[in-house]
């Protein structure tokens, strides 16, 4: 049987890039998503790479428009990344429990009903994780990440829907740009600008580029797991002045630093397991993301020249 892949939150940096891998592969994608913002996938994909994405504008939190959707559009594999981030959850606790929990609940369920069969892969988070590194979490976006790790493991016992949950931990990349570890992009942003900026957060993080984390997904959608595996994924962590002077490498002279008395609420380094990924060197990542940026910016100052 051929595949074609449900994205749901495909408009977010980590959607956007699944969908242009997928689309690179010539795979049929439906992106899932209540916004219409695509401005993420511009910044990553060309018109006609564009045109070859079904866009389904649907709501996580409505089984019956997610089930007709699988179903009408004859879905094999599901990738589910649609979430509110941190602060859109602390400004509205009750949104942000229908969509990350519920809407999570909603996909299990939709493919336990549609027997699937494939992988659900899903996004965790290391807000599941204090600052010392045990399940702890300290935001109801954590609570809400580790209830929904719960939910798989009881769909897996209970009706036999296999998933994969991945744990990334500070993502940067291209289409980075919401949610508390998004300062390491804003601040590559701001040097392919010539403007200063400082990173809200210092020490030592793990770093993850944001096509190598969606590689990532598509690898666990494709798995032939059986229970509900939960991974965060790895690397040595990194300080923040290495990001620094990799910035400062592509762009000399890049008015950008790192406030080292503020720390991230979770452990320098997830602990294993480790899902088995491919990591882009930082240093490539950096300039990967920096050139990108610089080439948008010079095509939107020609689109608005006279």
């Amino acid at each position: 049987m051929s595949e074609r892949f449900l994205v749901t939150g495909a408009l977010g940096c980590i959607g956007a890039w699944v969908c242009r891998l997928l689309v690179e592969e010539g795979v049929p994608v439906s992106a899932y998503d209540l916004g219409d913002d695509r401005r993420r996938l511009r910044l990553i994909m060309d018109d006609g790479q564009l045109e070859r994405i079904d866009f389904v504008r649907g709501d996580i939190t409505d089984y019956d428009a997610l089930a007709n959707t699988l179903a009408e559009r004859a879905i094999t594999h599901i990738i589910h990344l649609a979430a509110l981030q941190v602060p859109f959850v602390r400004s509205d606790p009750v949104a942000g429990a229908r969509v990350n929990v519920s809407g999570t609940v909603n996909i299990l369920e939709a493919a336990h009903q549609r027997q699937l069969g494939s992988t659900i892969a899903y996004a965790s988070s290391a807000a599941v994780y204090d600052a010392t590194g045990a399940i702890d979490p300290a935001t109801l976006y954590g609570v809400f990440k580790l209830a929904n790790e719960g939910a798989a493991r009881v769909y897996a016992a209970e009706s036999g829907v296999a998933s994969v949950g991945l744990r990334p931990f500070t993502v940067y990349g291209p289409g980075r740009d919401q949610g508390i570890t998004s300062g390491p992009t804003a601040a590559m942003l701001a040097a392919a600008r010539g403007e200063p900026y400082r990173i809200s957060f210092g020490g030592r993080t793990q770093f993850h580029y944001a096509p190598d984390v969606a590689r990532a997904f598509i690898h666990a959608a494709r798995s032939a797991s059986t229970g509900a595996a939960v991974y965060n994924l790895g690397g040595a962590a990194r300080p923040l002045q290495e990001l620094v002077d990799a910035i400062r490498d592509v762009a000399p002279g890049a008015a950008v630093d790192v406030d080292e008395s503020t720390r991230l609420p979770f452990p320098d380094e997830l602990p294993p397991p480790w899902y088995e990924l491919r990591l882009t060197p930082l240093e490539q990542g950096v300039r990967e993301t920096i050139e990108l940026f610089r080439a948008a910016l010079a095509a939107e100052s020609r689109s608005v020249d006279p």
